[in-house]
């Protein structure tokens, strides 16, 4: 798995994520469960949707 998230993509998705997480946990509602996806996305550096589009926005050329 190459890195294909950089790092403002990496925060971006951290808020989101806790934004997400938060506002379903304040309001009793399932889409909390969402942002585990992007904090899963951010933290692990590889997003599943990008690969088939050979997207990246990670500076680091993986070899």
């Amino acid at each position: 798995m190459k890195c294909n998230v950089g790092k403002v993509d990496r925060v971006i998705r951290v808020v989101i994520g806790l934004a997400f997480l938060l506002g379903g946990l304040y309001f009793g509602s399932w889409w909390g469960a969402i942002g585990l996806v992007p904090l899963l996305t951010a933290a692990i550096g590889w997003c599943p949707l990008y690969s088939p589009f050979g997207l990246s926005t990670c500076s680091i050329e993986n070899k």
